[in-house]
């Protein structure tokens, strides 16, 4: 039987200790003595969060399928645990064992989001492993770093010492054998870190180098040895539907961020907003049978007692057997309880009789996000929706029922004016409006409510904007400060709630997403300095990081705030995600002539991603 890693006393003074104690349902337990591969997946933020994320269910079931791997899991300990655990020695436990990760032979950890990373180190020194990678023995873990953040690497290429680049169902396996083969045969760690960075999609940061000019770029990136590859290429699924996927997913012991079943209907996005990373690294558009699809529903759901399942893609709406898909969990779930969540719809017709369907519309908002007021910026961010297509959205929507819609825009996009910040203003004025005429007072549900937010703009790698510059907090604050005036003007204000994303966060966000091997020191000072949980606005301190920015000599506007020449060197050039600079550089272009390109599927824009020889590319929107 298994013991704690945390006594009684420790647990009853935590906040929710059962983040910490394992044995969920579907959890996966194993014999140590009869595996050969001890892996533990981490997700670099709190547990009801970390529980909720996608990828590390699909891996730690593929995993687990395999009899000599035990794929165990770990989160971020709130700080309360933080304390204890650094004050009592208590090296950082996975949940299925209780054992110290630091025995492990993997420490694969998701990088969803720049602003954990100091969560990254903070994992680390608590499973008492050396922060950086230099400092490891051959007693010590492989660190592992993958998800969408390992596209731009750099920033954390002292603490890992692998990444893998892409979708994680291909190479793993390779991966496992090799390690084993080399294990058995007496090889060391940086033997194996070696071999391991010929299996494609492997990057081993410490295997290459970097050289800089005077003026802070970069003069060279190359291996330092012949053998291993110049490009690291993205690894990607081409058969969506006969992958692995998690029929019975580990379900919480306490409400998760999303406690539901999440069905994965596709992967990829043919809109092409030149302002989304996932829309980008995602390509190309790659469905699952919907045959598939309904065994899984039924399946997941059985083996959870979940009442809520979500139809999970980029662009849901997108999906060819939506209708379909819809339809059949209308049905076989009439009467069970079970509600169907229909996340990242479009504003149509189509998508609003899907969504009448599956919702209480007298309970439920609708939630749009056409990312700029006025048409001119929307055609820059090739958003791909008219100004008409948004308010005769909103009408259809509140001629079915509905009287709460959500808005999402963004400030600070290139080319921005004020007059495009107002235009957000505008725009929710002139729904409230439709609400207004188009729905006759006996049948109102009460008044019209919009929900106005605005993030600040990120560029972000492999996006046609990644070559744009950003602006100070005080920049941000001011354009918030503009549009929210202009809400307050408008006449159906009362009607409008206005609400933004803190600005000193983004700074930081964008520093780290573009950043490179020089902003190790940096996250290393933060975190001594006390710096976790960063994406937790309580938690952020942004004196803290300036004060690190300055005792390591390094300036965060190098990386924020210049516009990118197009030719410059990138930190993430040595990386092929099948989508070409040459269609990143074209779009950039396109973008500043306000021209908008064509969906995937209406015609084909020559991104690269044809190559991989899978998805919508083979079909005829591919000449």
């Amino acid at each position: 039987m298994r013991k704690s890693a945390l006594s009684d006393e420790i647990l009853l003074s935590v906040q929710q200790p059962a983040r910490y104690i394992g044995g969920e349902v579907n959890s996966v337990m194993k014999d140590p003595g009869k595996v050969d591969i001890r892996f533990a997946m981490c997700f670099p933020d709190v547990y009801e969060i970390g529980m909720s994320h996608l990828g590390i269910q699909i891996l730690y079931d593929m995993f687990n399928q395999r009899e000599n791997v035990w794929c165990e899991r770990v989160y971020s300990p709130w700080p309360d645990l933080h304390r204890i655990l650094k004050e009592r020695q208590i090296p950082l436990f996975a949940l299925e064992s209780q054992d110290p990760v630091r025995c492990m032979d993997f420490l694969g950890i998701t990088l969803q989001y720049e602003m954990c990373y100091t969560n990254v180190l903070q994992i680390l020194d608590l499973s008492q492993i050396p922060l950086c990678a230099k400092d490891r023995s051959d007693a010590d873990p492989i660190v592992i770093g993958g998800g969408p953040c390992v596209y731009n690497p750099e920033p954390l290429a002292d603490f890992f010492d692998l990444f893998y680049i892409g979708e994680g169902e291909t190479q793993y396996d390779a991966l496992f054998d090799l390690y084993l083969k080399m294990r058995g045969a007496g090889y060391s760690r940086k033997e194996f870190l070696h071999e391991a960075a010929k299996i494609p999609g492997i990057y081993v940061p410490s295997l290459y180098e970097a050289t800089y000019r005077k003026d802070g770029t970069i003069a060279d990136f190359s291996p330092a040895a012949d053998d291993i590859p110049v490009v690291i290429r993205r690894e990607v699924v081409t058969d969506m539907t006969n992958i692995v996927y998690p029929e019975k997913p580990v379900v919480p012991f306490i409400k998760a961020t999303q406690d539901r079943v999440v069905l994965e209907i596709q992967r990829g996005c043919i809109r092409g907003c030149r302002f989304c990373q996932a829309g980008m690294i995602y390509r190309p558009v790659r469905e699952k049978n919907v045959g598939r699809l309904k065994e899984l529903a039924i399946k997941m759901l059985a083996a959870t007692g979940h009442d809520e399942i979500s139809l999970s893609s980029l662009s849901s709406s997108d999906y060819t057997q939506i209708g379909e898909l819809v339809t059949f969990l209308v049905d076989e779930l009439k009467g069970s309880g079970v509600n169907i969540s229909l996340p990242s719809l479009r504003i149509d017709a189509f998508s609003l009789d899907v969504m009448s369907k599956v919702q209480d519309v007298r309970k439920s908002s609708l939630t749009f996000a056409p990312e700029a007021g006025s048409q001119r910026l929307r055609d820059v961010i090739n958003k791909g929706l008219t100004g008409e297509i948004i308010l005769d959205g909103a009408q259809l929507a509140f001629e079915g029922g509905w009287n709460k819609v959500k808005f999402y825009f963004m400030l600070g996009l290139p080319t921005e004016t004020e007059e495009d910040m107002r235009a957000i203003a505008a725009l929710a004025n002139e729904t409230a409006a439709r609400y207004y005429e188009t729905v006759p007072k006996e049948k109102r549900n009460g008044k019209c409510q919009i929900t106005v937010s605005t993030s600040f703009f990120v560029p972000k790698p492999f996006t046609p904007f990644q070559w744009a510059r950003m602006y100070p907090p005080e920049d941000y604050i001011g354009r918030a400060r503009i549009v929210n005036d202009a809400v307050k003007a408008q006449l159906n204000h009362k009607s409008i709630r206005y609400n933004w994303h803190e600005a000193d966060v983004t700074v930081i966000e964008g520093v780290l997403a573009r950043g490179d091997r020089r902003l190790g020191p940096v996250l290393r000072n933060v975190y001594e300095k006390g710096g976790i949980f960063d994406a937790w606005s309580e938690y952020f301190d942004y004196a803290r990081w300036t004060e690190a920015f300055a005792e390591c000599s390094v300036a965060p506007d190098f990386y924020t705030m210049r516009e990118r020449p197009l030719d410059e060197h990138l930190p993430w050039d040595f990386i092929d995600t099948g989508v070409t600079k040459e269609f990143l550089q074209r779009e950039w272009k396109r973008a500043m002539d306000g021209q908008v390109t064509p969906n995937c599927r209406e015609k084909c824009a020559g991104c690269g991603v044809l190559a991989y020889g899978c998805g919508v590319c083979v079909g005829e929107s591919a000449v």
